[in-house]
């Protein structure tokens, strides 16, 4: 194994191509979240320090670098520019003693309250406090689905079930670095779908792998899902 590879173990290994597939965000726009940006006469720092030095010159994410980018891009969504994002995770990130605060099962249950107590020391912050202030929007509407399907352990997100445990599809870092595969055995979904479709067939790719057809099935459904 490796120097990256051995450093890399237990991180995940994302590509900002690989990235935009799984949560829907151009690459372009999380590169300029972890690398930072120039616009006019003005330099934006990275929003976060990301898990993962670069990589014979290459940007690449960690598994809380995708989980905490994912919850970023529903805060842009609702109305927050990038700005209040990073100041946001700056205060966050001192409350609750961690890098990547929108990762862990306390930003989970009362990233609410979090947010409110960041984001009351100056005046200029007035309209993202009311805007949080709104609790049942917060919650529902931009934090439980951000982390739908997230297991936590001592507080810090470990894998994600992004269709939920019962389609038995799991990101997990510590697995194949954290690619999509199929948790009862061990299967990158990548790998299913390229063969179903090399094959012409699931029941062939599903013999090749020794996975069910089922197995097979769901990987190609779920490819087909991060092409849309």
């Amino acid at each position: 194994m490796g120097k990256h590879e051995t450093s890399l173990v237990g991180l995940g290994l994302y590509s900002p191509a690989d990235a935009a597939r799984l949560i829907k965000v151009p690459a372009a726009k999380l590169t300029r979240w972890l690398k930072g940006h120039g616009s006019g006469n003005r330099t934006y720092p990275p929003l976060w320090t990301r898990q993962i030095e670069p990589i014979d010159g290459g940007l690449y994410l960690g598994f809380l670098d995708l989980i905490q980018s994912r919850m970023t891009a529903a805060f842009i969504a609702a109305g927050l520019s990038p700005q209040k994002v990073r100041h946001a995770l700056v205060l966050a990130k001192d409350l609750i003693e961690n890098d990547h605060p929108f990762a862990t099962s306390r930003f989970k249950t009362d990233g609410r309250t979090l947010l409110l107590e960041a984001l009351t020391d100056t005046e200029e912050d007035r309209p993202l406090v009311d805007l949080f202030k709104r609790g049942q929007y917060v919650m529902r509407n931009v934090i439980e689905p951000s982390l739908k399907g997230i297991d936590f352990e001592t507080d810090i997100a470990v894998r994600w079930w992004p269709r939920g445990r019962s389609q038995d599809i799991v990101l997990d870092p510590k697995r194949q670095f954290g690619q999509p595969i199929v948790d009862s055995f061990g299967v990158p979904t990548s790998v299913l779908s390229a063969a179903a479709s090399a094959e012409g067939s699931v029941a062939k790719a599903a013999e090749i792998y020794r996975v069910t057809p089922e197995a097979v099935r769901r990987a190609v459904d779920f490819e087909l899902g991060l092409s849309s």
